[in-house]
């Protein structure tokens, strides 16, 4: 076990933006950084780099490509660390404009790395996540606190606020990428219900109600609900996200003519109160994002 307590990691931080970003954190954060590269000689030379800046960076292969060598990561980081604090996915590829490859496997070897390369890392590394610190409010009490305000009363909202909605509306409902990570880590069975394109607002409001009631019970493991941290926080984005299909899909239905726009959308970890002082992302710059 590192004499460190805390780590962040950045994939594909060899050169470019993940290089700048493992400099900055190396230079601010309070803990470990482990900087990954999928080219070990290159990896290993950005780490002498950056040590002859006077930082400490550590190196570990990462190919995200490869689920094997994103599972090696999540096994060392779990051995020396007890989880992950920081997680800075850049690892990406993208061709030159001119390039001769043939378009469709540039999109195959493209969307392999970037998508599914980089959903792979999510699905591994967020379960290892750390809380920022342990939260002594008993799970039970958690579920039904975070349920009744993320999911419940955002479905309220809606319920009120979207006969209102104007044509040509736009709606925006802030779900989080731990919503589909959670999904992941539900049963088969769990998965089916919730990814079923007929499930209906009070099929979902059940699923969500029996979730609190589960935890209440302490029979949530059994009955197929993640055993992870920030599993409350995590069902509630994932109740979120499905209810914004659902809500789009009956705009669609009901109100095809009037043109209304809803969407979930996954901000970064940005740093707010409740994100805390570790998150990568500035409040301003996820808000120009968000609003571009």
């Amino acid at each position: 076990m590192s004499a460190a307590s805390r780590v962040a990691l950045v994939t594909g931080a060899n050169k470019g933006i993940g290089f700048a970003i493992a400099r900055e954190l190396c230079r601010q954060f309070s803990g470990d950084v482990v900087l990954t590269a999928r080219d070990e000689a290159r990896g290993r030379a950005a780490v002498q780099q950056l040590q002859a800046e006077g930082l400490s960076p550590r190196f570990h292969l990462l190919d995200i490509d490869d689920l094997q060598s994103i599972r090696a990561l999540r096994d060392f980081l779990r051995k020396e660390y007890g989880g992950l604090d920081v997680l800075v996915n850049n690892a990406g590829i993208a061709f030159k404009t001119n390039d001769p490859t043939p378009f469709h496997i540039q999109a195959e070897v493209t969307m392999k790395t970037n998508f599914f390369g980089t959903r792979d890392v999510c699905t591994e590394l967020l379960p290892l996540m750390k809380p920022q610190a342990d939260d002594p409010t008993p799970l039970h009490i958690q579920a039904e606190v975070t349920l009744k305000t993320n999911f419940f009363g955002t479905r309220d909202i809606c319920t009120e606020l979207l006969p209102l909605v104007k044509p040509q509306g736009r709606v925006v409902n802030v779900s989080s990428v731990m919503g589909f990570v959670t999904l992941k880590q539900c049963s088969p069975e769990l998965q089916q219900k919730f990814t079923s394109e007929a499930i209906t607002e009070e099929e979902l409001g059940m699923l969500m109600d029996k979730f609190v009631e589960d935890v209440k019970n302490g029979v949530h493991k059994k009955e197929g609900w993640p055993d992870m941290k920030l599993v409350t926080y995590g069902i509630s984005k994932m109740g979120i996200t499905i209810l914004s299909r659902i809500h789009a899909r009956k705009l669609s239905e009901q109100r095809r003519d009037d043109k209304i726009l809803l969407n979930a959308c996954c901000p970064g970890w940005v740093r707010t109160d409740m994100g805390g002082a570790d998150a990568i992302k500035a409040q301003k710059m996820e808000q120009r994002r968000l609003s571009a």
